[in-house]
């Protein structure tokens, strides 16, 4: 097998390289620290992210979309053959698993809002799971949500 060799070269950011073969590698400055036991990203400046408290428990949300995030896993990976034989397994409806995993479709900014919570309290869990559009942008103007 030939191995290509690649040509590294920075333009005007010593951060950035850019290989002959189109691929590119950019540098961030960052460490890894631990903090009561969690690994937490710190920056040059000194600064890092605020973490979640321990104690504080998922919401309903949270909960929903790790259950629709786990139960594609299972039918991906071919552990479950079906919506339904997901739901006989937990004991629960059809149309309950086939909502949850409409939620791993949500945009990426939904995820996150919805794992920050910050989505409105009033925004539910049927809103968000029941028939969501395709396009990310229909999906942030069906709950009028506007990123950050």
């Amino acid at each position: 097998m030939d191995r290509q060799k690649s040509q590294f070269n920075s333009c005007d950011n010593p951060n950035k390289l850019e290989a002959s073969n189109g691929q590119i590698s950019i540098s961030v400055p960052m460490q890894f620290k631990r903090s009561s036991g969690r690994r937490m990203i710190t920056f040059p400046d000194g600064t890092s992210c605020e973490t979640r408290p321990w104690d504080t428990k998922p919401t309903s949300l949270q909960l929903a979309l790790a259950r629709g995030h786990h139960w594609l896993a299972l039918l991906e990976s071919g552990q479950a053959s079906s919506i339904k034989a997901i739901a006989k397994k937990e004991g629960i409806d059809n149309s309950y698993v086939s909502r949850m995993i409409n939620l791993t479709t949500l945009a990426p900014d939904i995820v996150a809002a919805i794992l920050d919570d910050r989505l409105p309290p009033e925004l539910t869990l049927f809103a968000l799971a029941a028939d969501p559009p395709r396009l990310w942008c229909e999906q942030r103007k069906k709950i009028s949500f506007t990123p950050i």
